[in-house]
């Protein structure tokens, strides 16, 4: 029998179509992407003209032009955002508001190879990228217009990834997203239902039943939400109620950097390289909710599409148990 579950934070529903649910070896993809492009921008050995990076490993965030690079940051040649534009507030004509498209818009090169994804990476070289990732948040923190950082990656072309050279996108904006604010509701509500963390209270829970855990280490858990919406989807959190994504620690960094490797090593190579997105959701810059919040980064396999349903009712139908998928993932050990 299918079964309708909420989301605790955000209170959207999702039906777990138990009755034609697939298996998660289902997912498997047959085949893997192999084709390379002949005139990658991002490989060292193919650029004409490399463009001045605004980070790299050595350089920090200073300007610099190193051809030895290990992770870089250079700004998109095609902004979606641009500071070139005027800064001014709200524009309201009639019913409509309207915003200059004032930000940032940076891409981050997680690696010189162009066929090693994030989580084919070392441990050591994930925190790199988690370092430059850290840089640029407090960077763009200093600028007083941008009220937030958005920090995601696409995966595979069902996934929205226009280049094939591993790389993340940075978008500095002048507002807070919607699906945050729809969070940050969520976890300011549950708060002042129960005087406690959302996100600390599923931990506390997902540690208990140990159904949905992927993998955990000493400072981060890695679970299948429990109302998932795609087969596949995991969530990392801290452990400890922590705000800000751009405060983390040194050995919070390599433990993140260790659970990010792992639970996208096992994506790789247990469902032979799918498409997703993950990004990172933390407290805007402007901290208007007291510290409630507890930043996280989510990462969405592109294993299934939307029919009419989902598009007008806005509930997600979900084929697979995010039980059986964290079972798959964390039993899964490559051989």
């Amino acid at each position: 029998m299918s079964e309708l579950r909420r989301d605790p934070v955000t209170n959207r529903w999702v039906v777990i179509a138990t009755e034609r649910a697939k298996r998660p070896v289902d997912f498997k993809r047959s085949f893997r992407s192999t084709a390379k492009e002949s005139d990658c921008p991002f490989c060292p050995e193919q650029e004409k003209e490399p463009p001045l990076a605004s980070f790299t490993e050595k350089g920090k965030s200073k300007a610099v032009d190193d051809p030895n690079w290990v992770v870089r940051v250079v700004p998109n040649l095609y902004p979606a955002l641009t500071l070139k534009e005027k800064i001014s507030g709200l524009n309201q004509a009639g019913p409509y508001t309207s915003l200059s498209g004032v930000g940032v818009h940076e891409v981050l090169v997680t690696n010189r190879d162009h066929e090693k994804e994030l989580g084919l990476l070392s441990q050591q070289e994930v925190c790199l990228v988690i370092e430059a990732y850290l840089d640029r948040y407090l960077t763009h923190k200093r600028n007083s217009f941008l009220e937030y950082m958005l920090i995601m990656v696409n995966h595979g072309r069902e996934a929205g990834m226009s280049k094939e050279h591993p790389h993340a996108q940075l978008f500095g904006l002048p507002l807070v997203p919607s699906n945050v604010v729809e969070e940050l509701i969520g976890v300011r509500k549950y708060h002042q239902k129960t005087k406690s963390c959302v996100y600390c209270d599923l931990i506390r829970y997902e540690k208990e039943q140990k159904e949905r855990i992927i993998y955990e280490n000493e400072r981060f858990l890695v679970f299948a939400p429990y109302a998932s919406r795609a087969p596949f989807e995991s969530w990392i959190l801290p452990k400890r109620h922590q705000p800000f994504f751009e405060s983390l620690d040194q050995s919070e960094q390599n433990d993140l950097a260790d659970a990010l490797k792992t639970v996208l090593f096992k994506l790789d190579e247990g469902l032979n390289d799918p498409p997703f997105n993950f990004y990172i959701h933390t407290t805007p810059y402007k901290d208007h909710y007291n510290g409630l919040f507890h930043w996280h980064l989510e990462i969405y396999p592109r294993l299934a599409t939307f029919g009419g349903f989902e598009l007008g009712s806005g509930v997600i139908i979900n084929t697979t148990l995010p039980e059986s998928c964290a079972e798959f993932l964390r039993n899964f050990f490559p051989k």
